[in-house]
């Protein structure tokens, strides 16, 4: 009997890709507590406002909602809003830690997957702000591609 493929948990940041352009991409693991990983399993994460930022030559996510485990008891619950450990390379860490000291960069969080080795990962991504320009370009490039699938 064939094994049934689990569904894949992915949930993404679509603000991001309308907010920025995106310049390089990182897939980082996140350290997290028992019930975290269970509400991500379940779905239940949103990456709206999540952005990375710096502290003690450590990344961190900030803005990524963790919904509460619905099964948990409230003493071993967790905070949904807590600033998440990023897991990367010291090389990674350093080349980003760079890239965010020239003006107008960010490190913004763009997908939340979990791995095929069943681990939590978090894909971010270097990016640039877009200007107000830009983005009715990317709204009209999205429209045309959109007419032509109709057809």
């Amino acid at each position: 009997m064939a094994k049934e493929k689990q569904r894949r948990v992915q949930i993404n940041n679509k603000k991001a890709s309308y907010e920025y352009e995106f310049l390089e991409g990182y897939d980082a693991g996140i350290v997290l507590v028992g019930t975290e990983i269970k509400s991500i399993r379940a779905g239940k994460a949103s990456l709206q406002d999540a952005y990375c930022y710096f502290s003690g030559g450590e990344l961190y996510v900030r803005g990524m909602n963790v919904a509460t485990y619905f099964w948990a008891s409230a003493w071993s619950s967790h905070e949904p809003l807590r600033d998440r450990k990023l897991l990367l390379t010291r090389r990674e860490l350093r080349h980003l830690a760079q890239a965010v000291k020239t003006k107008g960069l960010t490190i913004v969080a763009t997908k939340l997957y979990i791995s095929d080795n069943g681990y939590a990962k978090l894909h971010i991504a270097l990016a640039k702000g877009k200007k107000e320009y830009d983005k009715r370009a990317s709204i009209k490039e999205k429209d045309i591609r959109r007419e032509m699938d109709r057809e």
